[in-house]
């Protein structure tokens, strides 16, 4: 990749089946990546991705648009190596802090606090890091008084404000951001935004925001890709 590329998929393609009630991604994904399994569908099995080709320039902000099912949920996690490609090559240039699915990583048994240093060791943080940041992620979250409650006890709308507080005040140089203001009230909402467009300001960082709000897209990301049936249609 050239220098100022920090994110490429190269004729990306990616199947899954409709009879697997969950996704075998480590077993199964590996196996696809390392026997690079050809183009031909067997019986139940569909292409969520077809021939994808993405660069990504170091500072960009990105809009992945459209309907539901189109794969940008998939590229998100081919981009956060949480699945593999069954064909093509993803390259990824620094830290990536995914915002993919609500309340992912978190331990339900341990405490809000407790999570903080888990889910910000994941993204790589340090220990003194971490309690370095610790009032500034809390007092973003707005659970001062939930944090030393199980997480297991919270609502969908506490597991985004905590979530999103962690990754935002990492150091990732890559944030992916997918549907997650879709759930909350209008002040933490607004609050994120005003979040985004700070980072958005700091041109070392990176953003790619998944969402069916177009109108509210628009108002952060550089350019808008329209993805339908697992392809790209328009690069907007």
């Amino acid at each position: 990749m050239s220098s100022n590329i920090v994110i490429e998929l190269k004729d990306v393609w990616k199947k899954y089946s409709l009879k697997e009630r969950f996704h075998k991604s480590i077993r199964e994904d590996l196996v696809n990546f390392l026997k690079r399994k050809n183009k031909d569908l067997k019986k139940d099995e569909f292409w969520a991705l077809k021939g994808i080709n993405l660069r990504i320039k170091k500072g960009e902000c990105i809009g992945l648009y459209g309907p539901n099912g189109a794969g940008k949920s998939t590229i998100l996690k081919l981009i956060a190596s949480v699945t593999y490609p069954t064909k093509g090559s993803v390259n990824v240039i620094g830290r990536v802090a995914p915002l993919i699915e609500i309340g992912a990583g978190f331990h339900m048994d341990l405490t809000g606090r407790e999570n903080i240093f888990i889910n910000g060791a994941i993204l790589g943080m340090s220990i003194k890091e971490i309690k370095r940041k610790m009032n500034d992620i809390i007092d973003f979250s707005g659970l001062r008084e939930f944090i030393d409650m199980p997480v297991k006890k919270y609502s969908s709308g506490m597991y985004l404000r905590l979530g999103f507080s962690i990754a935002v005040h990492s150091d990732a140089d890559i944030l992916l951001i997918d549907e997650i203001l879709a759930v909350g009230d209008e002040n933490f909402k607004n609050k994120c935004i005003k979040k985004l467009k700070e980072i958005k300001k700091d041109n070392n960082r990176t953003m790619i925001i998944v969402s069916h709000n177009k109108t509210l897209m628009e108002q952060l990301v550089d350019r808008i890709i329209y993805i339908k049936k697992g392809e790209i249609v328009q690069n907007m």
